[in-house]
């Protein structure tokens, strides 16, 4: 069976009684090239062992099952289950676990599923669950790579750079674990339901190391977090707002210490002058502290 052929999909889906849920973002691929250039990005060896978050009908799946080692499949939707043990019959490296990945121990499952093997994140994901997925991929620390479609613009939100409206706090949280490249773009015409927006392959790798050091990461965070909750603000008034008793000449001479405007937005500031800002105010609080 060929699963991105409209027609014996939707037959396919029929005969299994499935109807497309809006709320769990279900959105199928139908052009065989999408899946066959999402696992070959994705590098795979037979070393390698594969997460995928929501595999549909299989199609990806497959493709993933040619390349990898084994691939661990976590699906929400119980009412594929019929679907996928017909799709995927034979292929004995491929695991189907009925599971919410947003509620996964991933770093406990790669463990027991493949332990001692390099694993890799490679999905079409669900557009509503698309950041708080990523972010619990970087953050697992497991994965070597994470190659997934997303909306365009959350793509081009990870791959930002400073300056530019796509360029958020998200935008520094990713670049903080791994190197984002967008790769490619899918249009709507390659799914059914046909989404309203374009969508956008984007490989992550992750990074040996932080990209630059700082004094206290959990600081480092939290001052991104503020300099972009209130964009419009100058990033003097936005810190300040965020951390109630910041004194703002000592704010402002750190800011012009580092080479920066008073009046400069958040936006404008790379990973590395956050990661200096942050590192000055973990010495404003410091001597706070101390004085008191």
């Amino acid at each position: 069976m060929d699963l991105t052929n409209y027609a014996e999909v939707t037959a396919l889906l029929e005969r299994h009684g499935f109807r497309f849920s809006k709320s769990l973002g279900q959105n199928f691929l139908t052009a065989a090239w999408v899946p066959e250039r999402i696992a070959e990005e994705a590098g795979l060896t037979r070393d390698d062992c594969v997460l995928e978050v929501g595999p549909g009908v299989g199609c990806l799946t497959a493709a993933l099952s040619d390349r990898a080692g084994k691939v661990v499949s976590l699906e929400l939707d119980r009412r594929l289950e019929s679907v996928l043990k017909e799709t995927l019959a034979g292929r004995d490296n491929v695991e189907v676990i009925f599971a919410d990945a947003g509620k996964t121990d991933l770093k406990k499952l790669c463990k027991l599923k493949g332990p001692d093997r390099p694993w890799k994140v490679c999905a079409n994901l669900p557009y509503n669950v698309t950041t708080p997925l990523l972010t619990a991929f970087l953050k697992a620390g497991c994965f070597e790579s994470v190659t997934v479609m997303v909306q365009k613009e959350v793509a081009e939100r990870l791959c930002a750079r400073p300056g530019t409206g796509e360029y958020g706090a998200f935008t520094l949280l990713v670049q903080w674990y791994a190197r984002p490249e967008l790769l490619f773009e899918v249009p709507p015409i390659c799914f059914v339901p046909q989404p309203k927006v374009t969508s956008a392959v984007v490989r992550l790798e992750r990074l040996a190391e932080r990209p630059v050091p700082v004094k206290d990461e959990e600081l480092f965070f939290r001052t991104v977090r503020a300099a972009f909750n209130q964009r419009r603000k100058t990033l003097s008034n936005a810190l300040r707002s965020a951390f109630p008793g910041l004194d703002r000449e000592a704010l402002n001479a750190a800011l012009e210490e580092l080479g920066l405007s008073v009046t400069v937005r958040g936006e404008a500031l790379s990973l590395a002058q956050f990661a200096a800002l942050s590192d000055a105010l973990y010495d404003m609080r410091k001597e706070e502290f101390t004085n008191g």
